[in-house]
């Protein structure tokens, strides 16, 4: 993993920093669903196994938690640049070529995230309008669905920054340069 690059446009540090903060916010919240769905898991288990009362609603909300820390961990893996990508063709390119490459990249996560902002906000309208509920008493169905829209709105400032931070000529952090790349022969061997 490379360092952040240093920044020397005054705008592409505050669009650096917004990348940053909601990245890392987004993250944290993740990490804590994921120990709540690790707590909700083991006490479901001993329930289960230990006490013999099965607890069907914890199946539910870990699956909600899975789905929610997936969402909240997209954008700090998209401002580490460690999400999948076409390696193939950016890792062959150089200088311009390779800045225009990195800048389509973030503009079609951007496009993408605003795709999912726009249809989470649209299944988050239509299941408040008509009252949906979950299989839990009490819990609405548009809770777990805000998710998306949320996940998706994180995820485009971070791209959105990443790209405007390309297009003022300067390298977002943690933009990939090679230097952490294995040697072909050495993956291909398995070593």
């Amino acid at each position: 993993m490379s360092d952040p690059r240093p920044q020397t446009h005054p705008l592409a540090r505050q669009l650096s920093a917004v990348a940053s903060v909601t990245a890392q916010a987004a993250g944290a919240v993740g990490g804590l669903a994921t120990l709540l769905c690790l707590v909700l898991v083991a006490y479901s288990v001993g329930a289960r196994y230990l006490a013999g009362l099965p607890q069907p609603w914890i199946d539910k909300a870990a699956g909600w938690l899975v789905v929610g820390l997936v969402l909240l961990a997209a954008p700090e893996a998209q401002r580490r640049f460690e999400h999948i990508g076409v390696d193939v063709i950016t890792e062959r390119l150089t200088g311009r070529a390779a800045r225009v490459m990195r800048l389509v990249g973030t503009l079609s996560v951007a496009l993408v995230a605003g795709i999912l902002l726009s249809a989470g906000l649209e299944a988050v309208a239509f299941s408040r309008m008509i009252g949906i509920m979950t299989e839990i008493e009490g819990v609405p169905v548009w809770w777990i669905q805000a998710m998306l829209p949320l996940g998706s709105a994180l995820l485009l400032v971070v791209a959105l920054a990443q790209s405007a931070i390309l297009l003022l000529g300067q390298d977002p952090d943690y933009m990939p340069d090679g230097a952490d790349e294995l040697p072909r022969d050495t993956l291909a061997r398995g070593e």
